[in-house]
């Protein structure tokens, strides 16, 4: 069963791939998911969001905003919000910083996410789930630190979630076929 936002401590892939297997069981029909990956192509660290919104639109999901041609970043949230109000499921991913034995792995939630917490920004909650991957420490310099993240870590972590994602509706699909 999935917790509610706040319950949920970080995870690492077995987890994210059990709440993802949990998220497809109850709504299987991937036309009705829409993926916010909010973040921009302009900061390694922040660039999460967009670079699993672009692996998930190659591999034909067809609902995804948030790419590295079209990032959701903070001033095309509020317009990306108004949007997914069409959808009946929305996941929300972005990048967020943490505890240095959290960087690699992934916070998951039943419930929104709020994107910009690190740097302060003030946006909108979204997502009925979210999946916020710890890209780097928390500092003092929360710019400095997401422009010096490692874009190879980065880019792992979008593999990670983009084949949790197919597998998770792949046997959700196996399932409901049987």
């Amino acid at each position: 069963m999935l917790e509610k936002t706040g319950d949920i401590p970080d995870t690492g892939t077995e987890s994210l791939h059990g709440f993802l297997a949990e998220v497809a069981t109850r709504h299987p029909d991937r036309s009705q998911i829409l993926f916010l990956c909010i973040g921009t192509d302009r900061s390694t660290g922040d660039s999460f969001g967009p670079l699993v919104g672009s692996k998930l639109v190659e591999r034909g999901w067809p609902h995804v905003i948030g790419t590295l041609k079209q990032p959701c970043d903070a001033h095309r949230v509020r317009e990306a919000v108004k949007q997914s109000e069409e959808h009946a499921v929305v996941i929300a991913v972005d990048a967020c910083l943490g505890k240095p034995q959290s960087i690699g792995r992934f916070i998951t939630a039943e419930g929104p996410l709020t994107p910009g917490q690190a740097t302060g920004a003030k946006l909108p909650a979204v997502g009925h789930y979210s999946i916020a991957g710890v890209v780097n420490a928390s500092s003092h310099k929360p710019y400095m630190t997401l422009q010096t993240t490692s874009l190879y870590a980065v880019m792992q972590m979008a593999e990670v979630v983009v084949e949790s994602v197919d597998k998770a509706w792949q046997e959700a699909f196996r399932t409901t076929i049987v």
